[in-house]
């Protein structure tokens, strides 16, 4: 076994063992010594694997497992106030299960000009919305979860914040992102010559993004006007995302784990 297999394992073990932590004792030291432990060591393996030959290199493996971990660092970091066990414990799940698929999916290929500044500072913004807005999205699942313990009668776990408190987290979350994916999609359609090289081509990846972005505006503006919020906000979201996934990730998986191209 080489060793970075070896370390990347040990990343995941970290993270699963957080994670159920998490589940037993939420407030227990360990967790928030070895949670931030664990980003920082998947911070390092991604670092390894997209920055370690010199140019930009991405693949499906290691592009899953940057968003999830810019989504546990992002929740972290902003959870820090009002934590909430089961969604970190979810998130760190996840991330647990991420560097298995980037352990395991090795194959990368090198971004065209890579070096140049805009494309970097455009591939950061892309990512970081990604991360954003799946902290959004897991958040609406969890407070659908939530909310339909309410309505049988059951009581909160966690010591959750009241929805309420948790909706207005949403939209901040939702409102960042939307504006970091603003950027990336515009960028992306109106300087693609000097950002990729290559003309405008409307593939796959570029209809997705920009049908998540007008859900994700829709949404925003819906709220503003309509005073949108409960399960509506919860759908919108949740299909916002799952279009975004679809622009990148879904199209990036089937071309290089199902085509093998």
């Amino acid at each position: 076994m080489s060793p970075l297999l070896l370390v990347t394992l040990c990343v995941s073990a970290l993270y699963g063992w957080v994670a159920w932590r998490l589940q037993r004792t939420p407030s227990a030291v360990s967790v928030r010594v070895l949670l931030p432990l664990a980003l920082l060591a998947h911070g390092a393996l991604i670092y390894q694997s997209m920055l370690g030959q010199g140019d930009i290199r991405l693949g499906f493996g290691n592009s899953l497992s940057t968003i999830l971990w810019l989504t546990a660092l992002v929740y972290w970091l902003a959870s820090q106030g009002a934590p909430l066990a089961r969604l970190q414990s979810w998130v760190s799940g996840l991330a647990a299960l991420a560097v298995l698929v980037m352990a395991f999916l090795t194959d990368t290929h090198a971004i065209p000009n890579s070096q140049a500044l805009a494309l970097r500072t455009h591939l950061v913004v892309s990512f970081l919305a990604y991360g954003l807005l799946a902290v959004a999205a897991l958040h609406a699942v969890l407070m659908t979860m939530l909310e339909k313990q309410l309505h049988r009668g059951a009581l909160m776990q966690d010591s959750a914040p009241p929805l309420l408190t948790l909706e207005a987290m949403l939209f901040k979350t939702i409102g960042l992102g939307f504006a970091l994916l603003t950027l990336a999609v515009f960028s992306g359609v109106f300087f693609s010559e000097e950002l990729f090289g290559t003309p405008l081509q409307f593939s796959h990846k570029i209809v997705f993004a920009i049908l998540s972005w007008l859900v994700f505006g829709g949404l925003l503006v819906g709220r503003h006007f309509r005073g949108w919020r409960g399960r509506t906000a919860l759908y919108w979201t949740i299909t916002g995302f799952t279009l975004l996934l679809l622009a990148y990730l879904g199209t990036q998986f089937v071309v290089e784990v199902l085509l093998g191209r």
